[in-house]
């Protein structure tokens, strides 16, 4: 059965109109930002409740790992400084009895100056009572020594509680920020060791769709432009979202492989990021375009 010219043009306009080929500024493939949570100290993890595709909030606890050593750590350097702290009373004893000692030599060396003026007491008498009252001074000096070494024992015993105290808030698995478990590395029952992934997290209420454009391109692109935002909806068809520019490279680069051909590999081109506002729709690596005119 043959065609008639005019059936045959129709068709042809049709075919062109569904299939899109007009093309977009640029293209690219869309990013988040992950965080890898890891351990900060060593122990059997007691709780963890993570799971892959959880929303977990900033501030969030999500897991504990054992803390028995630590706290009995706590508890024996509080006895140790309770100890410590007996042994002060009785060098303040000391040093009052020195002083007291010190204001009777001090009383008697007033009384023999006056008789050592009325020529009633000798000067050896004065040089012993003032040979007392050095050795008094030097005696409290000491135990004021003593005294010293009490208190600072005192604070590094407290040291060391506040440093064990906050290995011990680091058994406690805080999530750092608003976000989606993407993987999970570890189970409950598990030893975490400092440093040790844990889970890995990314914010994915905004997407970042990073594309690449030629200099021609660059000056009409600014942060903070409003574009359109191109994805798949089905095998044939797209849908439109809206994006913002947020960062533009200050630097050229040869074109990334994997988005263009290879006679377009040579050319230098600019990275920049669109932020997407994402409903669920956008995943990770998937690809994008973007047209850059004004909506």
């Amino acid at each position: 059965m043959k065609l008639s010219y005019p059936l045959i043009a129709i068709s042809a306009l049709l075919f062109s109109c569904n299939g899109n080929n007009e093309k977009s500024d640029a293209y690219g493939n869309f990013e988040a930002t992950e965080i890898i949570v890891s351990a900060e100290t060593n122990g059997r993890i007691l709780q963890f409740n993570v799971d892959e595709g959880q929303e977990l909030h900033a501030g969030q606890q999500v897991g504990l790992i054992d803390t028995t050593d630590l706290y009995l750590k706590i508890e024996q350097l509080k006895a140790q400084k309770k100890a410590i702290s007996t042994r002060a009373p009785g060098v303040e004893a000391q040093i009052e009895v020195q002083i007291q000692q010190k204001e009777n030599l001090d009383v008697e060396k007033a009384r023999l100056d006056k008789l050592f003026r009325d020529k009633a007491a000798t000067q050896k008498q004065l040089d012993d009572i003032t040979g007392a009252i050095d050795l008094v001074d030097r005696q409290i000096a000491s135990i004021k020594t003593q005294q010293s070494g009490i208190v600072e024992e005192m604070e590094v015993v407290q040291k060391q509680i506040a440093v064990t105290r906050e290995a011990l808030n680091k058994c406690h698995i805080i999530n750092p920020s608003d976000g989606t478990v993407l993987v999970k590395y570890t189970e409950t029952g598990e030893l975490a060791l400092p440093g040790k992934s844990l889970y890995k997290l990314a914010d994915l209420s905004q997407m970042e769709l990073r594309v690449y454009v030629s200099g021609d391109q660059l000056p009409g692109i600014k942060i903070g432009k409003k574009v359109e935002v191109i994805i798949d909806k089905s095998n044939k068809t797209n849908q439109v979202l809206s994006g913002t520019v947020s960062w533009i490279s200050q630097k050229a680069e040869f074109t990334p492989k994997i988005i263009q051909t290879k006679e377009e590999r040579v050319n230098l081109v600019y990275a920049i990021k669109i932020l997407v506002p994402n409903d669920g729709r956008i995943k990770i690596s998937m690809p994008g375009e973007v047209n850059f005119k004004s909506k």
